[in-house]
């Protein structure tokens, strides 16, 4: 009854103002003003039914967001939900092979990922980044699964509402719909070429503009359909402790951190020395062989001037004993 109301309210508006701007024409204007009329009555009969979708759907109606995602109410709005998530684990494969399984298993996909393995020279931890959509039923109970599968240690919920956009995008959608048919209705009855190749042409730009808009409403149905979860995954050695703790408790946290570094250091060092000594070896016997070397010369040296001084000291008492008075 309410929508059949908003219908005869709009069209019967429409016709009154039609009807009065027509009266002192001729009577083949009365029958073109009342072919228009009509065809402008089912226009606002769309644009009708386009107002009373936005007032069914909640259009206007507040959200509740006090506990994030959760508490959004179901008004019928169209909301795109994202959430960004960094986990810490220990066993990174498993950790893994449980994200992907569940993804699977409640209708998801993975959009994207990047793995990054450890350094061939340097000790460092594995990582991964995954681009997640998850059915936006779904997705408080994906997120419940990641918190068992590792340590959260960052959460960030968005919701956009998307509806106003939507409602636009659809009522463009609907007129252009109508354009269509009308632009059919007068190819039909064209009879000039000139008249033929105008509509053609209008109609060829409203089925460009149709499919732009169709384009824009299946985007957002799968954006709202399914919700995007960025995952941040790492590789620890230790895990972060979350949640509130007491001032004994953050002291000893801390000396085992303290405890944790040096020892980590020792062992960085350790392995490091260990791991270096057939380098270390290489150049040990290098180093040998150059000081081999060096020592041989330096002894060549001192031969050579030994004998050097040694020829002097002869040459001049051979000048002495034929320097002596027969």
């Amino acid at each position: 009854m309410k929508k059949s109301m908003w219908r005869r309210l709009w069209a019967g508006l429409l016709l009154a103002v039609i009807m009065t701007a027509g009266c002192g024409s001729s009577g083949n204007s009365k029958s073109q003003t009342t072919e228009s009329a009509a065809m402008d009555t089912a226009v606002m009969e769309e644009a009708a039914e386009s107002a009373e979708y936005e007032m069914d759907a909640g259009y206007g109606a507040e959200i509740s967001s006090e506990n994030g995602i959760d508490a959004v109410a179901d008004t019928g709005r169209k909301l795109i939900k994202n959430v960004d998530l960094e986990v810490q684990t220990l066993e990174f494969d498993e950790a893994v092979e449980k994200l992907t399984a569940k993804v699977n298993e409640l209708g998801g996909y993975v959009e994207a990922s990047s793995l990054y393995g450890s350094d061939y020279y340097y000790e460092t931890s594995r990582s991964a980044s995954y681009t997640v959509r998850i059915p936006a039923d779904r997705l408080d109970a994906f997120v419940s699964i990641v918190n068992e599968v590792g340590n959260v240690t960052y959460k960030n919920e968005r919701v956009d509402d998307v509806t106003l956009e939507y409602v636009d995008t659809e009522s463009h959608k609907k007129a252009l719909e109508t354009e269509q048919e009308r632009l059919l209705e007068l190819l039909e009855n064209a009879e000039s070429m000139e008249d033929i190749i105008t509509i053609e042409s209008r109609l060829s730009a409203v089925r460009y503009e149709l499919e732009s808009y169709e384009s824009q409403l299946r985007m957002l149905d799968n954006q709202v359909a399914y919700s995007t979860v960025y995952i941040s995954l790492s590789e620890v050695e230790r895990i972060t402790e979350t949640g509130e703790r007491t001032f004994f408790q953050e002291v000893a946290d801390r000396f085992g951190d303290s405890v944790y570094v040096v020892a980590k250091g020792l062992r960085g060092f350790a392995v490091g020395f260990l791991g270096s000594l057939p380098i270390l070896a290489v150049w040990a016997v290098i180093i040998a062989v150059i000081v081999l070397i060096i020592r041989k010369l330096i002894k060549w040296d001192d031969r050579r001037r030994a004998n050097h001084l040694q020829k002097l000291m002869e040459k001049k008492e051979k000048e002495k004993k034929t320097d002596k008075p027969e």
